[in-house]
């Protein structure tokens, strides 16, 4: 998996606390606390998020797709 990644130009990305603490200052525009995290890294890393959920758009990230 790890090769696939690198070999596609990405790079893993941590869950820091920063991303963490992000969860917590964001509203619940989406029940699920995983994609909640997905765009509480993206806001804090400055990062587009590919996902195709529409409901991650009310937290004014860069959704890709």
């Amino acid at each position: 998996m790890e090769h696939a990644i690198a070999g596609q130009g990405f790079a893993v990305l941590p869950i820091l606390p920063s991303h963490a603490g992000a969860i917590i200052a964001l509203p619940k525009h989406h029940r699920d606390p995983f994609d909640r995290l997905l765009a509480a890294q993206s806001l804090t890393e400055r990062l587009p998020l590919v996902s195709n959920d529409t409901l991650l758009d009310a937290y004014g990230i860069q959704r890709l797709w």
